[in-house]
């Protein structure tokens, strides 16, 4: 079977698994750059090379692709969702919350809500290094 017919299959193969589970343009990189890699079958017709430049090329595809991935999440807010107040947070006033072992500012993401000292909170976003939460109270 022709080299360049096998890296065709493979880049497609990887393009529909794509469409199927979305990967963050990972399988598309592989994919792209396994297309890539058949169009130069002709001038390096050695497997290994072929190997070694379907890789280099996954990852500058992969590198030019990442930029349309969105953040969808800060790295702050990934791992822990809930604080615990540590100071009085007035209405459209700030306070401070234990989060993730540090302390950090927080606002009650409605302005009309006071939340007392050692109440539990709900991390809601982060506006710069003030933190948005909620009453855990208001849940139940």
């Amino acid at each position: 079977m022709n080299a360049a017919l096998i890296w065709i299959i493979i880049g497609v193969v990887l393009c529909l698994m794509e469409l199927l589970l979305p990967t963050a343009f990972i399988e598309s990189a592989l994919g792209f750059s396994a297309f890539m890699v058949a169009l130069l079958t002709f001038v390096v017709p050695n497997p290994n090379y072929q190997i070694a430049l379907w890789m280099l090329l996954s990852g500058v595809v992969f590198w030019a692709l990442k930029r349309f991935i969105p953040n969808r999440t800060s790295p702050a807010l990934r791992e822990a969702t809930e604080a615990r107040t540590t100071t009085l947070i007035p209405p459209g006033q700030p306070g401070r919350v234990i989060y993730e072992g540090n302390s950090w500012q927080a606002r009650c993401e409605d302005d009309k809500v006071s939340i007392e000292p050692n109440q539990e909170v709900f991390v809601v976003s982060r506006k710069g290094n003030t933190l948005i939460v909620i009453p855990l109270s208001s849940f139940q």
